[in-house]
Order: structure tokens, then C-alpha cells, then sequence
């Protein structure tokens, strides 16, 4: 499967992600991740992108679309690939379809989880994560056995500084505002497939019936 998963921060992309790959070894591919391995690697471009990294600054969309052509093209992604928060402005969008024809790979189609936005509130507001090895917990759903500290490794449990209410607010009116659009983009395309579900199993089997359709 070669897919593009769209969706507001805490929609599930993550866990999605990690379902479908374990059903064929197609590999998540996310942004930050390409941008770590191309430094790691000290490519070219890795290089290029490491800098604007240390200053804080967003990377070029040119380095990331070159540094996006050279993973796309990896042994790894034969097998197929789900980008995850990739593309995230129309811009990148186009260049991604320049790109798939360039190096000759065909998109099955983008899939949009759309969680209505209370839920996603009530979802990463009560997340807590582990400041040791990095377990997710829910207040909720799913609490460590001792309040605040982690099952795991016996760390501190806490919350994160961007998932208060104003700050998840916040970052869901940026993804609004700047990728939102892609769902519009896609479906003039005619590659969206939009899944309105709170459980990740719905969302996969309804990709899986639209793959093996």
C-alpha cells in the first residue's frame, strides 16, 4: 500500500499507522523521522536541513522535498509506504505529485480521519507521557497503576506542555488553517477516502476494503 494519512493532531494517525504496517510491512514515513535519518546519515541534504534544525527554523519545503525523493526511493519502501503528517501544505502537496511521477511510484489514495475536534480535546488532554521511556498514558482510559509515575521504568508520569487545552486548541486551528486544505485538494483528485471513526480497527478495515476493492 502506497497511502498518505491526513488528520488533526490526536485523530489516531500514529496507532493507524503502526495497524497497517504490521499487515504488510510497509513502512511509516513521517517527516521529523526523514529529517533525523538524513542527519543521522549526514547526507548532503542532511546536512543542509541540520542547520536550519539547530536555529530553530522550519526546513525549506526544496530540502525536504529532496531529502523526501531520496527515502522514497530506499529498498525499504518497495514493499509500500504510509506518510504520516506528509504533505501538509497544497505547495508540498503538488510537489509530492511531481515527485511520484518523476521517480515513477503510484499513490493508492490519502485516507482522512476525521475525529470530531471534543473528542480530540478529551483525547490529549488527559494523555500523560513518561518522562523516562517515553509510555503514553490516559488519565482516563488507561492510568499507571501509581498516579504519576510510570508502570514501565518507574519514572515521572506528567503532562506535556503542548497538550494543555490552549495549546492543543491552538495547534488544532494551525492544522485547520494550513492542512485542512489538503482534504479538498485530494478529493478533487479523487483520492480521498474520508473514515468519520473514534477506533482505529473501523478506520483500518474500511482502508483494507477500499485496497482490496
Amino acid at each position: 500500500m502506497k497511502l498518505i494519512l491526513l488528520g488533526a493532531p490526536g485523530a489516531g494517525k500514529g496507532t493507524v499507522a503502526k495497524m497497517l504496517t504490521a499487515m504488510d510491512g510497509s513502512v511509516q514515513i513521517s517527516t521529523g523521522d526523514i529529517l533525523r535519518g538524513a542527519v543521522k546519515d549526514g547526507t548532503e541534504l542532511g546536512k543542509k536541513a541540520e542547520a536550519f534544525m539547530k536555529a530553530g527554523d522550519l526546513v525549506p519545503d526544496d530540502l525536504i522535498m529532496g531529502i523526501m525523493e531520496e527515502r522514497l526511493q530506499q529498498d525499504d519502501c518497495k514493499s509500500g509506504f504510509l506518510l504520516d503528517g506528509f504533505p501538509r501544505t497544497i505547495p508540498q502537496a503538488n510537489e509530492l505529485k511531481e515527485l511520484l511521477t518523476r521517480i515513477n511510484v503510484e499513490l493508492d489514495f490519502a485516507v482522512e480521519l476525521d475525529v470530531p475536534r471534543d473528542v480530540i480535546l478529551d483525547r490529549l488532554t488527559t494523555r500523560r507521557t513518561c518522562v523516562g521511556c517515553g509510555a503514553i498514558y490516559n488519565v482516563k482510559s488507561m492510568p499507571p497503576k501509581v498516579e504519576g509515575v510510570c508502570d514501565k521504568c518507574g519514572a515521572d508520569v506528567v503532562q506535556r506542555d503542548d497538550e494543555t487545552e490552549a495549546a492543543i486548541s491552538n495547534r488544532l486551528d494551525v492544522y485547520n488553517e494550513k492542512t485542512a486544505p489538503l482534504v479538498d485538494f485530494y478529493s478533487k483528485e479523487d483520492m480521498l477516502l474520508s473514515i468519520t471513526a473514534t477506533s482505529s480497527d473501523v478506520v483500518v478495515a474500511a482502508i483494507k476494503e477500499k485496497l482490496e476493492a
